[in-house]
């Protein structure tokens, strides 16, 4: 039997300042509105499906974008 291994798309969960991140994103993107980068917390998901939509990347590559704005200060 294998292990059940979670990947971090899985375990994805918003931290740190939001509005911070979502400025990063939004000058890094410019094509990102408002309301792509609208988050509720729980709705992680609905996020992550609009950012690779509108970005055209896939969930590996959002997830690192916004994980990479967590690290730059503001």
């Amino acid at each position: 039997m294998e292990p059940t291994q979670k990947t971090s798309a899985e375990d994805f969960k918003i931290s740190g300042n939001w509005s911070a991140q979502s400025k990063q994103l939004k000058e890094k993107y410019p094509q990102l509105t408002d309301a792509d980068l609208k988050f509720e917390v729980g709705k992680e998901e609905e996020l992550l499906t609009r950012l690779q939509t509108r970005l055209h990347k896939n969930r590996g590559e959002v997830i690192a974008a916004i994980g990479h704005t967590r690290l730059q200060k503001v």
